[in-house]
């Protein structure tokens, strides 16, 4: 990848996850970025394009997380990872997170196939540890990410050490 379309890229997820996606034109894209629009559409070929291009690349970034957790065998690591993950975002990657879970509202975008291997993960960790309704627990902890990660990324304020450490406890993991 070219600087320029790297520029393009961090450009793009910045206006997206700020603005929005249907309020983002690729003249502003290519305004903030530095470049001509029609580099955009030379590299990119529309703005859809250019959402597919950051959605690519952020697969591996989401496979990277969930297969640390994925893999683990002891069940009570597979939910003290699970919700770790939630504290351990660094700033540098609020933007992504942040087009993630708007893209979810805005544009109906389904994200359950994505979470399908960790949800798994998470229901087959609390059935070894002989919980009563191991599919619920999973998704309670998958509904938790997801109120948690909106209050982290819009900046809500809350105790995040505090909220951890209970999160911690009440699975005792």
């Amino acid at each position: 990848m070219t600087e320029k379309q790297e520029k393009i890229l961090d450009a793009a997820l910045r206006l997206f996850a700020s603005e929005g996606y249907s309020a983002t034109s690729t003249k502003k894209v290519a305004k903030a970025a530095g470049v001509s629009e029609g580099l955009i559409f030379r590299h990119f070929e529309n703005k859809e394009g250019l959402l597919q291009a950051i959605l690519d690349l952020g697969k591996d970034k989401i496979k990277n997380i969930y297969a640390d957790i994925v893999l683990e065998t002891d069940p009570k690591e597979v939910i003290r990872k699970s919700l770790n993950m939630l504290f351990e975002i660094p700033e540098e990657e609020y933007d992504f997170w942040k087009l993630q879970l708007k893209l979810k509202w805005e544009l109906s975008i389904d994200n359950s196939e994505k979470m399908a291997p960790m949800h798994l993960a998470i229901s087959n960790a609390f059935k070894q540890l002989g919980y009563q309704n191991p599919e619920m627990e999973a998704n309670l902890i998958l509904l938790i990410h997801e109120g948690l990660a909106s209050a982290v990324l819009r900046g809500q304020s809350f105790e995040k050490e505090k909220m951890h450490a209970f999160l911690l406890k009440k699975y005792n993991v």
